[in-house]
């Protein structure tokens, strides 16, 4: 007995029924909330290749599953360029070694640069916060007043 409930058991031909499935451009943009024109340019950018019946695109679980892969990637500041290098290491038949080990370079890079631009955006917070006290002191002096605006016509 493996210790798993009726349900778990069943869990894997579920997943071999959605890797089987095919998707609308329709459903995906429902389902991710991105628009068609988005889909389209990754396509174009070779990040997905959907099968073409006519003008219809059929996207399969892998096209999904990389949209999934690219949408967390932008989500976290990755460029395209760098998502693709993570997502063509997919077709290296090692296992997905290679793949998840440049990937976890990558998000390692991409946490240091958040990181100093978090600290670059509380710092400018506290500049910006003490500027406007700043101003709220001076015009509370009666340093600053509202002054009408004239306007001046140019000489003909």
């Amino acid at each position: 007995m493996s210790g798993r409930s009726g349900d778990e058991a069943r869990k894997p031909s579920v997943r071999v029924n959605t890797m089987n499935r095919s998707f609308t451009i329709r459903q995906l943009t429902k389902e991710f909330g991105v628009t068609a024109r988005t889909l389209r340019f990754y396509e174009d950018e070779g990040l997905i290749a959907p099968e073409r019946r006519g003008q219809t695109r059929i996207y399969s679980a892998r096209d999904r599953a990389r949209i999934i892969l690219i949408l967390r990637g932008r989500r976290v500041g990755f460029a395209l360029a760098e998502i693709r290098e993570i997502l063509d290491l997919y077709d290296v038949h090692d296992g997905g070694v290679r793949q998840t080990m440049h990937a976890r370079k990558k998000f390692e890079e991409q946490l240091h640069k958040l990181e100093r631009q978090k600290v670059d955006i509380e710092e400018s917070l506290v500049e910006l916060r003490r500027a406007i006290t700043e101003i709220d002191s001076r015009m509370a002096k009666g340093i600053y007043t509202v002054q009408p605006q004239r306007h001046q016509v140019a000489a003909e």
